[in-house]
């Protein structure tokens, strides 16, 4: 059988995605290796995965990554416009994908005896064969999203066989990484329902699996079996994202019994991971209130030894439906600057409506701004040289320089458009020039212009009002 990225590392060997990854970084090939073999870098890369993209990194070190979800409902929803988000996402910087199908599409004519299942493998094969970055799913979502139907005996007629031949397809196809909700256990439910919480569950897929467990009182079965799960990781060299079905959906709940329970089971998971030759990384919290965010970072960093933190926000407040995007940015910000590696965008749709294209470019832009401004938090040197340099070409009025630095070229440009301000080739040639800029700019002052005085004085270049 063939070595994973993380066997690899761990016997000295530096393998061409270590390469690759390390050169996006602008790091030492070493330094990737080093970090896949002590667990705090993960490198999603899934041998059967033939379609090209790119070898991206995440974890410590490293520059605060990116993921985007897709996917299409249960009711309703166009794959044609899932394609096209799938597109806008990956043209807006996002760095990894999450393929959460759990419906066909209003335009596939679908026949009675068509599955579920086959229109799932279709679409999940085209993100694998057009994402230039690593793919996620939560081969959970398919089974559950296959069985919902009553004639089909509904989410509590699911076998344990079904959910690990689910994860089976998903490996072979080539899919990266597993989001997976093996460490909600029984007794971290009644944990949960003695606290009282205010929120009791807001992960669609952690909430079916708990009420099958609740139904049959049996344990969750990636838990008990959490050996057949590593199995299938390691001979495909899929990546875990080992996510917390408890995590808390409002910050009333952040940090409670629950949580903290499945946070010190998904530690242990994480380590027998490790020993396995398993790639594996955490994901979490959804809700978190601003006080709660750094302290929720340290517990995750400590139980789980160092595991990459995939955040899911955390959403800051609760009280801005609409701007959940802005939420977001806000708690992840401070979480990635207090270490956490990858962040789940979350859309100005969220628990309000399906997201549109435009939702999907939104959110992939307000979570980059609020990575790259941990980046700068954590003294990252191309992040704070990219401020600089840019802070200087706003002060020169250098407009061609500070659209190639801005993290949203053309969001910049639609704003200076709305606005009036010059824009295009032209606008472009002025830029660059400070004569030009001179007369764009500055028409009120002539040569009785006070910021020249002032610019003489701090001996730096002009700025024009």
């Amino acid at each position: 059988m063939e070595i994973t990225q993380r066997e690899a590392a761990l016997q000295g060997m530096i393998t061409p995605a270590m390469a690759e990854a390390a050169q996006r970084e602008q790091v030492e090939p070493e330094a990737i290796r080093r970090g896949l073999a002590d667990g705090t870098i993960v490198l999603p890369y899934n041998r059967k995965r033939a379609e090209r993209r790119q070898a991206v990194a995440f974890g410590k070190g490293l520059r605060t990554k990116v993921s985007a979800s897709i996917g299409l409902p249960l009711e309703g929803g166009s794959e044609s416009e899932e394609r096209k988000k799938l597109e806008v996402l990956l043209a807006a910087g996002a760095d990894a994908v999450l393929d959460l199908s759990i419906g066909a599409g209003v335009d596939r004519l679908r026949e009675p005896e068509a599955e579920l299942k086959d229109y799932l493998a279709l679409f999940r094969r085209h993100v694998l064969s057009t994402s230039t970055k690593p793919v996620g799913t939560l081969p959970q979502y398919e089974v559950f999203a296959c069985r919902r139907d009553a004639r089909r005996g509904g989410i509590l007629a699911t076998t344990v066989e079904e959910m690990f031949d689910a994860m089976e397809r998903h490996a072979a196809e080539g899919v990266d990484f597993f989001g997976l909700h093996s460490a909600m256990t029984l007794k971290a439910l009644e944990l949960a329902r003695r606290q009282g919480r205010l929120t009791h569950m807001v992960s669609w897929a952690g909430a079916s699996l708990a009420g099958w467990m609740l139904h049959h009182q049996q344990e969750n079965p990636f838990h008990r079996h959490f050996d057949r799960v590593l199995d299938i990781c390691r001979r495909y060299d899929v990546t875990l994202s080992l996510a917390d079905g408890l995590r808390p959906g409002s910050g009333h709940d952040s940090l409670d019994r629950a949580q903290v329970q499945e946070m010190v089971i998904l530690g242990e998971q994480v380590r027998a991971a490790r020993d396995a030759g398993v790639q594996v990384m955490v994901k979490g919290p959804g809700h978190a209130p601003l006080h709660h965010c750094h302290t929720t970072v340290q517990l995750q960093k400590q139980l789980c030894e160092g595991a990459p933190y995939f955040i899911f926000g955390p959403l800051a407040t609760d009280a801005a439906p609409g701007y959940d995007h802005i939420t977001c940015a806000i708690g992840a910000a401070l979480a990635a600057s207090a270490g956490a590696d990858l962040i789940c965008y979350v859309t100005p749709a969220e628990h309000v409506r399906f997201p549109t294209v435009e939702d999907v470019r939104t959110g992939v832009i307000s979570a980059r701004i609020a990575a790259h401004a941990a980046d700068v938090a954590k003294g990252f040197a191309a992040a704070v040289e990219r401020d600089a340099a840019l802070s200087q070409a706003r002060g020169w009025q250098n407009r061609k320089a500070e659209q190639r630095l801005a993290l949203d070229p053309d969001g910049l440009v639609s704003t200076r458009s709305a606005a009036g301000t010059p824009v295009g080739p032209a606008a472009e040639a002025a830029a660059g020039s400070e004569d030009m800029a001179k007369e764009i700019n500055c028409h009120a002052c002539g040569d009785g212009c006070s910021r020249r005085v002032l610019a003489e004085y701090f001996r730096t270049p002009v700025e024009f009002c």
